[in-house]
């Protein structure tokens, strides 16, 4: 049993920058990202494979976000740049085994909490 627990959600302006952070109780081959706009169904975002860092990338991120990690307590991290509003979410931090499969949504094997981002036009 994995835990992942995300942070760094908050109110930024357009163009503005976050970082989210996860922290995972265990060890996952996969990381990454899925977030939820409200009305809208979940995405993925991000994902980086731990033991190698090879990273996939959603087609909507244009270059904007790096995924990275890992770091102490196997912190992963989302660095946000240029936000838009079209980025106001829930971003959950989640685990499994296969970084494609994860950014299919087809495999998530743990979840987070999830923290929110929203950001203002």
């Amino acid at each position: 049993q994995v835990q992942v627990m995300e942070s760094g959600g908050e109110l930024v302006q357009e163009g503005g920058s976050l970082r989210l952070s996860c922290a995972a109780s265990g060890s996952s081959n996969c990381m990454g990202w899925i977030r939820q706009a409200p009305g809208k169904e979940r995405e993925a975002v991000a994902a980086i494979y731990i033991a190698y860092g090879s990273t996939y990338y959603a087609d909507f991120v244009e270059d904007r976000f790096t995924i990275s990690g890992p770091y102490a307590n196997n912190t992963v991290y989302l660095q946000m740049n240029n936000l838009n509003p079209e980025d106001t979410a829930t971003y959950y931090c989640a685990a499994g085994s296969f970084c494609p499969l994860l950014m299919k949504l087809s495999q998530v094997d743990y979840w987070g909490q999830g923290t929110q981002v929203t950001v203002s036009s």
